[in-house]
């Protein structure tokens, strides 16, 4: 799976809780807990591919900031419920908070590069025009960089040696180079700030409350028999309006969503206990062992029975 490109200190297997890098992006679905980055300098890279490592990284959000460098083929990503069909060259730029989820082209093979860091890494330690006029208002969202980066953009050659600058000081690390990657970041993000656009509007800003709503709650209630007029309910909307909402910004419904997200949860319980399987279950929302058998069969092409086997 995930192939480790660079580091800068050890990565620290933060998309899960199993302690198996194996199983990395199913665990990203909700806001993360973890911390993606050591606190000694926040700033890592990989590599992963899809659909080889995986099929899909669902839709998530985290307080890092974190650049999706497209290195080959093409696939989908989805920013703040925008899908972008990405190919070679290409960038996703992800702030703290935004929604965004990555998934293969059928037939397609894609391959690429990212680079977490913390916001923290750009800010001065004392308050300075730096932090007051830019880096602030700009993870406030009154600030909006280009996030979709492309050749087509006047400014791409700078940015695209920015990134091959910071992936080859990670692969040497020499002593200091992480001043170097500091410096880089700079530079990053004056291009990006002098070719701002226009700002996200506040329906998208409102809707993207609304989504993380929805799966922050059902990533605490996953487990109980949810019904959709609960959720729909919670949100204050009806089942039908609730509904289409879910599916215009989810691009799947809220049946298969959760029952997706109850299966990542039984699969993580298989691995780690030693739960009978009709417990495993039952703790995860399945109240009909032959209709969570047929589920987890079709998700992950082998029976509960045979991943333990």
């Amino acid at each position: 799976y995930c192939t480790i490109l660079s580091s800068i200190y050890y990565f620290h297997k933060y998309w899960f809780q199993l302690g198996v890098f194996m199983n990395t992006i199913e665990f990203q679905t909700y806001k993360e807990q973890k911390s993606h980055t050591t606190d000694e300098f926040p700033y890592n890279t990989y590599l992963c591919t899809i659909p080889l490592d995986f099929p899909s990284v669902p839709i998530h959000w985290h307080e890092e900031i974190e650049l999706i460098v497209i290195q080959k083929g093409k696939g989908l990503v989805t920013l703040d419920f925008v899908e972008y069909e990405v190919e070679a060259g290409n960038t996703i730029i992800v702030l703290p908070g935004h929604l965004h989820s990555i998934r293969e082209i059928s037939g397609e093979r894609m391959e690429y590069e990212n680079i977490i860091f913390k916001k923290e890494v750009l800010f001065s330690a004392k308050e300075d025009i730096i932090n007051s006029k830019f880096f602030e208002p700009l993870f406030r969202g009154e600030i909006n960089i280009p996030n979709f980066i492309t050749p087509k953009l006047s400014f791409y050659d700078d940015f695209s040696n920015i990134i091959k600058n910071m992936d080859s000081l990670s692969e040497k690390r020499d002593f200091g180079f992480q001043i170097m990657i500091k410096s880089n970041l700079f530079k990053l993000f004056y291009i990006l700030i002098q070719n701002m656009k226009a700002a996200q509007s506040k329906d998208n800003k409102k809707s993207e409350e609304k989504v993380k709503e929805i799966i922050s709650y059902i990533h605490e209630h996953y487990y109980e028999d949810i019904k959709l007029k609960e959720v729909a309910d919670f949100c204050n909307y009806s089942p039908s309006h609730f509904m289409r909402f879910f599916k215009e910004h989810l691009h799947t419904s809220f049946t298969k969503y959760l029952n997706d997200y109850r299966l990542i949860q039984a699969k993580k319980l298989l691995s780690e206990s030693d739960l009978s399987i009709l417990e495993v279950a039952g703790r995860c929302g399945f109240n009909n062992i032959s209709y969570f058998n047929r589920l987890f069969k079709k998700k992950y092409s082998l029976t509960p029975r045979e991943l333990r086997s």
